[in-house]
């Protein structure tokens, strides 16, 4: 079936792109306008044309799936080239979305012109490569080389009004988008208005060191960033032919990288997440108002969350000292959002008065949704379902926020465990995109579509997860620093495994988070479990020291490092390694040196063996959702794909080999896994 359409307007060609359900820019798309662009210059009658797009967008973007494959004929470079060649004029015509290479496309075109409310970017970057059919080139030539830096380096997408103020699309309607396309094609007749023609406007060197610095930085010094500023700098002192196949040159050198196949593993990741569910095709509860027990850090954290997605919010807290400090908080939160400019007054004025606060149970009882966020207690988190039991309506859904208690003991102690389920949040939870929603036993399906659709509303990227110790990211990530103690009682010491780690790509690496969030949190957790800890397995005793040293975190000035009272970074503290250099003598261990090979290699191995099991045990629904919750919750590096993902790169053999040598240097109580999981689809 053509995916393209084309019809007739007097002198006017219409071309319609019709590949639903985001007229992805396929094989079949590209042969299909160049066909149409070949009948436009042999037809006499016909003067001009228009490029419009099917249904609800344009061109959301190329089709990634054959980014992994050798590309087909035509390439979309010699598209474009047809277009500009062709004696008669084409105008775009944008609505929805005009991203990646429907957005080079238009460029291609001599006059685009867009439905208000239309989505413009080139976000080839966030896919380990450049824009590869003309972007780097045509682009700086109609706003400059600096702003085209910011745009294509962030990947970012700008709105219709504001490509009008660039002078990308040179009209935005509000109705009609063909009809006024149609009559700007009518205009342009006998006129050509090609971007290639144009020069790029100069720029002082220093402006564009600046912007390139900033990008690189928010780039994380990808080589995708690197490679599209100087793409971009090509269009000041090459011909655009030259320069055109250049970029087209490391485009494909990119395209077939290993960061780049990461990259696309973590996208089609995230847009599986939000495919079949298996919730039996219940339809989620409708929410309008949340309430949010608890107005801690995260309890107002998940208040915001809230009223960002535009629910009404009722935090409660009997605490009268914590709830002011909790609205504070929330007040606070969007005074700065005002007074950086990323709010407008109006949005503040409106959003605060969704806000409400209370210590009065009663005040819950017209909530959809109740959200406890209080302290990780059993006792206290079953005193207070108690009370929502007694204080919420019937048909409220309840949700915990719990991190690591037993979520069905919590659901046990409501009349109604049906309606309980886990919403495990991450801090800040307004900021963090991961969130975990988590089937109790004898949780309803419509409780779990709810869950998850309500994460949606918030912009997170919702993990399913049974109910387990940890669920699933603070699972792995416990087997992930057990690890790095292993490490430091054998030879390291903590800067130099979070500087490995760091250097892999990790936003920080673990002893450094562990100071940041206390240490006497985890030390809390591992004492209520000394009780049932089989003494036979292996234990390291480094932060148990350091806690019973009163060396808490920053919170503290010391941790496993040492922070003077002003100053901005830590520093290491030769204490620590005194006290670590004891516990291996202590135990009988020689110190050795760990090298940052070692360090990163034993860490996936690690997370890869805990998916494993996690996939084993049916905690987590797919291998790629443990993807997903490390690199949205606790700083694995995108670019790297993921646990899974390397595991695939790897190949079951040698993996199987690393766990068996990662077991021997574990010692007694790490357990190996069945990696078969993992790779069940390749055989299926």
């Amino acid at each position: 079936m053509s995916k393209i359409k084309i019809h007739h307007a007097a002198e006017v060609m219409v071309i319609t792109v019709d590949n639903p359900p985001i007229n992805a820019g396929s094989t079949e798309v590209r042969q299909g306008l160049l066909d149409a662009i070949h009948l436009l210059e042999s037809n006499i009658d016909l003067k001009a044309a228009v490029i419009i797009g099917s249904g609800n967008t344009f061109i959301a973007g190329s089709d990634i799936k054959e980014f992994s494959q050798p590309l087909a004929d035509p390439h979309l470079p010699l598209v474009i080239e047809a277009i500009e060649n062709c004696s008669k004029p084409v105008v775009c015509a944008l609505h929805g979305a005009a991203l990646g290479g429907g957005f080079e496309l238009a460029l291609g075109c001599d006059a685009r012109i867009a439905l208000e409310g239309t989505i413009l970017g080139l976000p080839e970057v966030t896919l380990g490569i450049i824009p590869g059919a003309g972007g780097t080139q045509r682009l700086p030539r109609l706003v400059g080389v600096e702003k085209s830096i910011e745009l294509i380096c962030s990947g970012s997408r700008i709105k219709a009004d504001v490509a009008l103020e660039l002078g990308i699309v040179s009209e935005v309607v509000k109705t009609e988008l063909l009809t006024h396309a149609i009559t700007l094609a009518r205009s342009m007749i006998g006129v050509k208005n090609r971007i290639r023609d144009r020069s790029t406007p100069a720029v002082l060197a220093e402006m564009v060191a600046a912007a390139s610095k900033k990008a690189l930085k928010a780039g994380k010094n990808r080589p995708q960033v690197q490679r599209a500023i100087e793409m971009i700098c090509n269009s000041l002192k090459l011909p655009i032919d030259e320069a055109l196949a250049i970029e087209r040159e490391v485009f494909q050198g990119l395209r077939t990288s290993v960061e780049a196949k990461a990259l696309r593993h973590q996208f089609f990741s995230e847009r599986k997440l939000f495919k079949a569910l298996g919730f039996n095709d219940a339809k989620p509860q409708t929410l309008n108002q949340i309430a949010v027990i608890g107005a801690g850090t995260m309890g107002s954290g998940i208040a915001m969350a809230c009223l960002n997605a535009g629910y009404a919010v009722i935090l409660l807290d009997q605490n009268e000292v914590a709830l002011a400090n909790g609205v504070k908080r929330v007040e606070q939160f969007y005074e700065s959002r005002l007074h950086g400019g990323k709010m407008h007054q109006e949005t503040v004025l409106e959003l605060l008065g969704r806000f409400l606060h209370s210590s009065n149970w009663n005040a819950i009882a017209s909530a959809d949704l109740v959200i406890e966020a209080v302290f990780e207690d059993i006792a206290v988190k079953h005193q207070v379902f108690k009370e929502i039991d007694d204080h919420a309506k019937e048909d409220a859904l309840l949700a915990s926020n719990t991190s690591y208690l037993d979520i069905d003991a919590i659901a046990a102690a409501s009349k109604n465990p049906s309606r309980v389920f886990g919403l495990h949040f991450f801090s800040p939870a307004q900021v963090m995109k991961l969130i975990e929603v988590v089937r109790c036993k004898a949780t309803s399906s419509i409780a779990m579509a709810t869950g998850f659709s309500f994460a949606k509303r918030l912009g997170k990227m919702p993990i399913i997860s049974a109910n387990s110790f940890g669920f699933i990211g603070n699972r792995i990530y416990a087997a992930y620093r057990r690890q790095c103690e292993y490490m430091l009682e054998e030879g390291a010491y903590p800067e130099q495994i979070d500087k490995a780690l760091e250097d892999y790509g990790f936003a920080m690496g673990p002893f450094a988070v562990a100071d940041l969030s206390g240490l006497d949190i985890a030390w809390g957790m591992r004492k209520s479990q000394a009780a049932t800890r089989n003494p036979e397995h292996r234990y390291v005793s480094i932060p148990d020291a350091l806690c019973l040293a009163n060396r808490l975190g920053r919170k503290t000035g010391a941790g496993y490092y040492l922070y003077a009272e002003g100053a901005k970074e830590k520093s290491t503290d030769p204490i620590v390694h005194e006290m670590i250099d004891a516990a291996s003598k202590a135990k009988g261990l020689q110190r050795r040196t760990v090298t940052p090979e070692e360090i990163v290699k034993r860490v996936l191995l690690t997370m890869i063996n805990e998916v494993a099991h996690l996939l084993s045990e049916n905690v987590a629904r797919e291998a790629s959702d443990c993807d997903i919750a490390l690199v949205n919750g606790y700083g694995f590096p995108r670019w790297q794909g993921g646990p899974t993902f390397i595991a695939s790169e790897m190949g079951q053999a040698l993996l199987d080999q690393g766990l068996r040598e990662l077991a021997i240097l574990s010692g007694p109580g790490f357990v190996l896994a069945n990696t078969d999981v993992l790779f069940k689809n390749s055989r299926d």
